[in-house]
C-alpha cells in the first residue's frame, strides 16, 4: 500500500446533505479540466437530474473538459424497489444524451451477474486536482432536496497525486478495458457478451488496486507536523481484499479508543472477533448504528408493509443478540452501543476512527455483503498530530446529538413487540431456518 502526502489544510471535513449538495454543484462548476464521478446510482430525481444538467452545461461552457460517471449497471436499469418495470435511471440519461449537442459518458460496471450478488460500491468524485469522498450516491434524499434526508459522511482532499489515482483506476479498469458499458447510449451487450464481460472484470478486479505516483520526500515528511498521510484502498471478494484487511489491522492494533460507523448492524465474523478482542483489552468502544426507523428499507405502519420491509427488523434482531452476548462490557463502559434516529431521516454512515490518529472513510457498509460480494475502497487517513482530531470530534458529536444510547439490551424492541406483518414472517424466517443465509447478503 502506497501513502499520499497532503498537507492538513488541505483536507476538510462537511457534516450536512445540505453542504454535500452545495460543495458538488461548486465543484462540477469550478471543474476545467475533468470530472469523474463514481456513484452507485445517480438517480433519475429533481437532484439528479440538477446535477445531471449541470454537468452537461460544464461540457458547453468548457468543450475540452473530459467527464465521466460510474454507476452500478444493473442498478442503473431499474427503476425503485416496488416500481414496475423500467429502464430505471438509463431512461434519463438517454433523454438528456439526445436533447443536449454535448457529450459525456455515463459508464454502468456490473461486478455480478445480478444485483443481489454484488454491486458497484465504489466511491469518490474528481473534480481536476481535488477528491471528494463520500459513501453517498446522488439523488433528493441524499442531497436533501425535500424535507428528508440521508446522512452520511463527506471530505473533501486536495491532492494531485490522490486524484490522479482515482482517475487511473477508473480509466483503466472500465474505459480502456472495454469492460463497462456506456448507459447513455442505445447499444447494450447481450446476454452473451455481457457474461463474457462479467468474467473479464470479476478477473480484473480481483488484481485490481490504485497506483500512486512516487513522491519526493515521504521518509522526511513524516515528522513534519503540517503533514498527513492518506491511503487509497479498494477491496473486492473475500479473499486478499486489501480494504478488509487494512479495516481489521486498525481495529486489531487499537490501543485506547475505537469508534465504528455503520447504518446496518451486521458485522463480518472476523471483524467481530476483533472488535470483542479490542474490548477484552481495554479498548473503549463506541459504535454508532442507525435505528431500525432509519434505515432506507423501513416501512411505517401506515404503509403496505412487503417483504423487502423485514431487512430493518433483521438488523435490530443481530443487534440486540450482540447487545445481550457483550452487555458486561456495555456495564463496565467500554462499550457504548448509539442508535441513531431523527424524525423520519436515514443514517447511512461508515467508517472507523481509532486512537484519535487514524480514519478509514469509506463506502463499505462494514457488513458481510461489503466483505464478500460488492466492489468497495475507501481512504486510509494517518493523522499522526491530529490536526483533524476537533473537526472529527465536532462531526461525532453532531451525530450523537441524534442518538440514543442502549443501557441494556432491553431496550431494544423483541420480535415480540415488533408490527403483525413483519413479526410473522420474522418468525417464519426463523423456522425455516434461513436467517443465516439472509445475513450474508444484507
Amino acid at each position: 500500500m502506497q501513502e499520499i502526502i497532503v498537507d492538513s489544510s488541505d483536507v476538510e471535513f462537511f457534516t450536512t446533505p445540505k453542504e454535500y449538495k452545495q460543495q458538488l454543484l461548486l465543484l462540477i462548476e469550478g471543474a476545467r479540466k475533468r470530472i469523474f464521478i463514481t456513484a452507485l446510482y445517480l438517480q433519475d430525481d429533481n437532484a439528479g437530474r440538477e446535477i445531471l444538467h449541470a454537468l452537461y452545461q460544464a461540457k458547453a461552457k468548457f468543450p475540452e473538459i473530459e467527464i465521466n460517471v460510474f454507476v452500478d449497471f444493473n442498478r442503473g436499469q431499474r427503476g425503485l424497489i416496488g416500481e414496475k418495470a423500467s429502464l430505471g435511471n438509463r431512461a434519463l440519461y438517454l433523454k438528456l444524451a439526445q436533447d443536449y449537442p454535448q457529450k459525456i459518458n455515463i459508464y454502468g460496471a456490473a461486478v455480478k451477474r445480478k444485483e443481489v450478488f454484488g454491486v458497484l460500491h465504489l466511491k469518490g468524485m474528481v473534480f481536476d486536482d481535488k477528491l471528494f469522498y463520500t459513501g453517498a450516491s446522488i439523488n433528493d434524499i441524499y442531497l436533501h432536496q425535500g424535507e428528508r434526508y440521508r446522512l452520511d459522511r463527506y471530505c473533501t482532499i486536495n491532492s494531485v497525486t490522490l486524484a490522479d489515482s482515482f482517475c487511473h483506476y477508473l480509466t483503466d479498469t472500465f474505459i480502456d478495458s472495454g469492460l463497462a458499458t456506456l448507459l447513455n447510449q442505445e447499444w447494450t451487450p447481450d446476454a452473451i457478451e455481457q457474461k463474457k464481460t462479467l468474467i473479464a472484470l470479476k478477473f480484473k478486479l480481483k488484481k485490481s488496486h490504485y497506483s500512486v505516483a512516487q513522491q519526493q520526500g515521504l521518509s522526511q515528511s513524516k515528522i513534519i507536523s503540517d503533514k498527513a498521510l492518506i491511503t487509497p484502498l479498494v477491496g473486492f471478494g473475500r479473499r486478499k481484499n486489501q480494504l478488509n484487511q487494512t479495516t481489521r489491522h486498525l481495529v486489531q492494533k487499537a490501543k485506547d479508543n475505537l469508534v465504528l460507523f455503520t447504518p446496518y448492524f451486521n458485522l463480518p465474523h472476523p471483524l467481530a472477533r476483533d472488535v470483542i478482542k479490542a474490548l477484552k483489552r481495554g479498548v473503549k468502544t463506541t459504535v454508532v448504528v442507525g435505528d431500525k426507523t432509519a434505515n432506507d428499507f423501513f416501512i411505517g405502519n401506515d404503509e403496505d408493509f412487503s417483504t423487502i420491509g423485514i431487512i430493518p427488523y433483521v438488523y435490530e434482531m443481530l443487534l440486540k443478540r450482540f447487545v445481550k452476548r457483550y452487555q458486561n462490557f456495555i456495564d463496565q463502559g467500554l462499550l457504548n452501543i448509539h442508535l441513531w434516529k431523527d424524525k423520519d431521516n436515514s443514517f447511512h454512515l461508515k467508517g472507523l476512527r481509532v486512537d484519535d490518529r487514524y480514519h478509514l472513510i469509506t463506502g463499505s457498509n462494514l457488513n458481510p455483503r461489503a466483505w464478500a460480494l460488492d466492489l468497495e475502497n475507501g481512504l486510509l487517513i494517518d493523522d499522526a498530530n491530529k490536526h483533524f482530531l476537533q473537526t472529527t470530534d465536532d462531526e461525532l458529536v453532531g451525530i450523537l446529538v441524534n442518538t440514543t444510547k442502549v443501557r441494556h439490551y432491553s431496550d431494544i424492541e423483541s420480535v415480540d413487540d415488533y408490527p403483525e406483518k413483519p413479526q410473522k414472517l420474522l418468525k417464519k424466517i426463523r423456522i425455516a431456518q434461513i436467517d443465516r443465509v439472509l445475513k450474508r447478503f444484507l
